[in-house]
C-alpha cells in the first residue's frame, strides 16, 4: 500500500507492503498400535471427525496396513483440538505441520 500524504506544502510518501503469506495447514495422523480394536479406531474416526462409516474404514485400514494414516489437515488450533480429543480415546496421535 502506498499512501501519498500533503502536509503544509511538504509531501511525505508512507510505503507498507503487506506479505501474502501462505500459512501451511496442520496435520493430524493416528498411529498402528496393538491394543485398539480396527471396530473402535472407526468408531472414533466417525464420532471425533464426523465421518462416514466408508470414510473412517478407509482411514482405519491405513492406520492398519501402513502403521499410520494422516487424519485430517487444517489449521493449528483444531489439530490441537482433534489430537486430544484422540488421546482422550487412547489412540496415539500427534500433529505436524505440513511443509
Amino acid at each position: 500500500m502506498l499512501v501519498n500524504e500533503t502536509r503544509f506544502g511538504t509531501s511525505t510518501e508512507i510505503q507498507s507492503s503487506t506479505r501474502n503469506q501462505t500459512v501451511m495447514p496442520w496435520t493430524v495422523i493416528v498411529y498402528d498400535d496393538p491394543v485398539n480394536l480396527m471396530q473402535y479406531v472407526t468408531m472414533v474416526f466417525r464420532k471425533v471427525f464426523g465421518y462416514s462409516e466408508d470414510k473412517a474404514v478407509v482411514l482405519m485400514k491405513q492406520v492398519h496396513e501402513k502403521g499410520r494414516s494422516l487424519v485430517w489437515s487444517g489449521e493449528k488450533e483444531k489439530a490441537e483440538f482433534y489430537v486430544q480429543q484422540l488421546h482422550s480415546y487412547q489412540l496415539k496421535a500427534s500433529m505436524e505441520q505440513e511443509s
